[in-house]
């Protein structure tokens, strides 16, 4: 079988779980046609580069997946009817990337630069004056 990337961006006034109920449903589209989703990622709710249907951000969801074609093109077909989705793209590749994401170890990378930039702005408490109580 031949391995795919799915992205679908979800409206923004979605709900998290309603967001977890569009991928459970991809899910369930391509296992029922033979197909398996190897690894499923949530990026969360991000700003969009122009607006989409009167959004200006989305939810953005990945799967990875291990299926046929038809498969596929089945999703494609229910992801392109249902409004909630406001855009989907499917790509083909080699082989899937281990571990998170380029996207998740961004976020994780954006996270952990920002504490370090807090902490170093942060005077320590013993420089500090004690106050009289």
């Amino acid at each position: 079988m031949a391995l795919y990337e799915h992205v679908f961006l979800a409206r923004q006034d979605l709900a998290q779980a309603q967001v977890d109920q569009l991928a459970q449903t991809a899910t369930e589209i391509v296992e029922s046609l033979g197909g398996k989703i190897v690894k499923t990622e949530t990026w969360g709710l991000r700003s969009l580069a122009y607006r989409i249907a009167k959004n200006r951000k989305a939810h953005y969801v990945l799967l990875e997946i291990d299926g046929p074609a038809a498969a596929i093109a089945e999703l494609e077909r229910q992801i392109a009817i249902n409004e909630d989705v406001i855009r989907y793209m499917t790509v083909r590749v080699d082989a899937h990337e281990q571990g998170p994401s380029a996207m998740m170890r961004r976020n994780e990378r954006d996270r952990r630069g920002r504490r370090e930039r807090d902490d170093a702005e942060r005077p320590e408490r013993a420089d500090r004056p004690e106050r009289a109580a």
